[in-house]
């Protein structure tokens, strides 16, 4: 479903939502579900009872995963949303490379 352009460890900006305009960086990518953890941004909170591992209790702040397609890849150059396309270099690596830029992403 989804595809390899975005990669755990991307700095990516949201595109649409309550978060939109925001960067963060990609914690966790789920392919099958089409979807992505994205540290800071989509935060839920979690009301925790207190329990013997944390007997304190309280409120915890956890990233929800949120649908791919609302995220895009931040520009290397400028960390404007861009467009990823995929290059082969001379030795014959495939590269992520910015849209908008033409900078590559990786490697």
């Amino acid at each position: 479903m989804a595809s390899a352009k975005i990669k755990k460890g991307d700095t990516v900006v949201v595109l649409s939502g309550k978060d939109k305009g925001q960067t963060g960086t990609v914690q966790q990518v789920m392919p099958k579900d089409g979807k992505v953890v994205v540290e800071g941004v989509n935060v839920m909170t979690r009301h925790r009872k207190p329990n013997q591992a944390n007997p304190q209790g309280g409120i915890d702040r956890i990233p929800a995963p949120m649908a791919i397609s609302k995220v895009a890849v931040a520009d290397p150059k400028d960390g404007k949303p861009t467009r990823v396309r995929f290059e082969t270099k001379k030795d014959g690596k495939k590269v992520r490379v910015a849209v908008k830029s033409g900078e590559t992403i990786d490697g």
